[in-house]
């Protein structure tokens, strides 16, 4: 009978250690809400044509659009990581 208890024992530490695993694998947004809204304004007015890059040429790549957006959030101080290198 002992053998019983101490597997059920050890199946419990178990579980508790995989739910623990997954408490720890959630983590806080890396973006903030307003940081998204400034995306999205600016890949619509690149979708409208009317956004322009530094150089005041017309961005056609979403790619710069959602950087220029995350620039802008970053100045407004909003929640964004760093610029990579």
């Amino acid at each position: 009978m002992a053998t019983k208890k101490a597997a059920k024992k050890s199946v419990k530490k178990a579980a508790k250690k995989v739910v623990a695993k997954k408490a720890a694998k959630k983590s806080a947004r890396k973006y903030s809400p307003s940081a998204g809204k400034n995306v999205e304004r600016e890949m619509r007015a690149m979708k409208e044509g009317k956004l322009k890059s530094g150089s005041g040429r017309k961005v056609t790549d979403p790619k710069q659009a959602i950087a220029i957006g995350l620039s802008e959030a970053r100045k407004a101080g909003a929640k964004v990581p760093k610029k990579k290198a």
